[in-house]
């Protein structure tokens, strides 16, 4: 940052394809800066008392990326640091909107083959792929989203091949740099 440029203290919110690692990072991150550290997933089933494939089943994906726009909202109320977001969140240009303007926004890119395996061992706790071809899944997800994770970002990220160390020290880096 330039001696005169003013210090963004938005919060930061990672976005990506399921499986990017953006819960791990966002715990790395937060554990660096010292900082509230909000995922929303895991915000959205402590308030609602089911897992995201119980919500999605009870409710549906229109009810839960409803839902999860509250929940982000929740969290910026409440000051988090850093904002694990759900995969799906850029899909409301509300959302998006409302993350470019509160955060500095980093998209955790990463290969589909990456991010299917790892998810493997989780699928049916990921209910838009359980039951499916996770790869297929991931690459016809990354096909509609990429343009609106690609709108909403500041930063991206790549992930694959690199520890959540690594990549919160790319996030750091890449965040203090002058705009």
């Amino acid at each position: 940052m330039t001696a005169n440029a003013p210090h963004d203290e938005r919060p930061i919110a990672l976005i990506g394809l399921t499986g990017a690692g953006k819960s791990t990072v966002a715990r790395e991150l937060g554990e660096r800066l010292g900082t509230v550290v909000a995922d929303l997933d895991e915000m959205l089933e402590a308030e609602e008392g089911l897992t995201v494939a119980g919500l999605f089943a009870r409710s549906g994906e229109a009810w839960f990326r409803r839902r999860e726009g509250e929940i982000l909202d929740q969290a910026l109320a409440a000051g988090a640091g850093v904002i694990a977001c759900g995969g799906g969140i850029v899909v409301d240009v509300v959302r998006r909107d409302a993350l470019r303007r509160r955060c500095r926004v980093v998209w955790l890119e990463v290969p589909v083959e990456e991010a299917a395996r790892r998810v493997e061992a989780e699928i049916s706790s990921r209910p838009l792929l359980a039951g499916r071809d996770p790869r297929a899944v991931l690459e016809e997800m990354l096909g509609r989203r990429s343009p609106l994770y690609a709108e909403a970002a500041a930063v991206r990220v790549a992930t694959a091949g690199k520890t959540p160390g690594e990549v919160a020290d790319e996030i750091e880096r890449a965040l203090a740099q002058p705009s």
